[in-house]
């Protein structure tokens, strides 16, 4: 295949990248649900894909913007105080509805009360927000949740539960989802700067890009649907919470942003950081519970399903939340919208 063709391939999976994302979530639960014993083999495959799409998308952010993102406080601490003092009390109101039942109530606790750290960079970037800045966040949200996710849950479950949580999938999946992809990224930059080669890797991962993406959502839904569907009746109460809980983030983080006068990719980038929770990263968590919370990890896989949809809507509907007209000025949110094209 000639330059042409592959650009003209490349251009054409940018273009319908919305609909090819539905597409793979169709492919997933299709093949999770025909082949149930497969689940575990794509469970295996889930962190591979996910350390390709990061590696993918960090080598697509220049690592001085990333720098240049750190020496910004103002949206740091934005971002700190939207997932750290708003995420919770919203967390705690919505958890209300299913305080009866603790496995439901832990496991909505466990993924709600963590940021997500790895494919919020993804969709962020479809939709125009500033990913850099979200990248460069990611190390203090993982520490920071670390921290916090004992002492809420603490508040709104009890001391019980907090003595049987084991921290190591934490760490482990900050190394393998951050540091790993991170570093690769760094190091094949520094390469393209110096030799043909690297260029050339840079090149095949951006036109890679939504294939890996397709392959990502995919791997995820055929892990996990055939354990949500078994559970579906329990699952009735949780669904309603994970929904909610990403409308209610668009305002509070469109509000956010507005108060602290974000430029419009810093908004938007602000509104998916609240929305979006770090499920990968806190099932493993879920799975070491004990059997009596054993359902804690099915509430958990649920979240991730309808996240995945939210997040595709997100793409659509947060650039017209947050319209590009006023961009690299403080966010005004007027009503009037420009025609803005693939936010991607």
């Amino acid at each position: 295949m000639n330059i042409s063709s592959t650009t003209s391939v490349v251009a054409w999976l940018e273009k319908f990248q919305i609909p090819l994302y539905l597409l793979a979530l169709l492919i997933g639960a299709v093949v999770g649900l025909g082949a149930p014993s497969s689940a575990h083999a794509f469970e295996i495959a889930i962190n591979p894909v996910l350390i390709v799409l990061l590696y993918a998308t960090f080598l697509a952010v220049p690592f001085s913007a990333i720098g240049a993102s750190l020496r910004d406080g103002k949206f740091l601490l934005s971002v700190v105080v939207l997932n750290f003092v708003l995420v919770p009390l919203v967390v705690f109101a919505l958890t209300r509805f299913v305080a009866a039942d603790q496995a439901v109530l832990v496991g909505v606790l466990l993924v709600l009360l963590a940021p997500c750290i790895d494919y919020v960079i993804v969709f962020s970037g479809l939709a125009g927000a500033a990913s850099e800045r979200l990248l460069a966040s990611a190390p203090l949200l993982m520490l920071l949740q670390i921290a916090f996710l004992p002492l809420y849950l603490w508040l709104f479950v009890g001391s019980e539960l907090v003595e049987i949580i084991d921290i190591a999938p934490f760490v482990e999946a900050f190394v393998l989802l951050i540091v790993v992809p991170l570093v690769l990224a760094a190091l094949t930059q520094a390469l393209a700067r110096r030799r043909r080669i690297g260029t050339q890797i840079m090149d095949v991962m951006a036109a890679a890009m939504v294939p890996v993406m397709m392959a990502t959502l995919a791997v995820v839904v055929a892990s996990q649907i055939d354990a949500v569907r078994s559970e579906g009746s329990q699952l009735f109460a949780a669904v309603p919470i994970f929904v909610a809980f990403l409308v209610i983030m668009a305002v509070v983080g469109w509000a956010t942003a507005r108060v602290t006068r974000q430029d419009v990719p810093d908004a938007r980038a602000l509104i998916f950081s609240g929305a979006t929770r770090n499920s990968l990263v806190v099932l493993p968590l879920a799975l070491a519970l004990p059997p009596a919370l054993s359902l804690a990890a099915v509430v958990v896989v649920t979240q991730t399903l309808v996240e995945l949809i939210g997040m595709v809507a997100y793409v659509r509907l947060i650039p017209c939340l947050v319209p590009a007209h006023a961009a690299r000025a403080p966010v005004r949110f007027e009503t009037t919208r420009t025609n803005q094209g693939n936010p991607g």
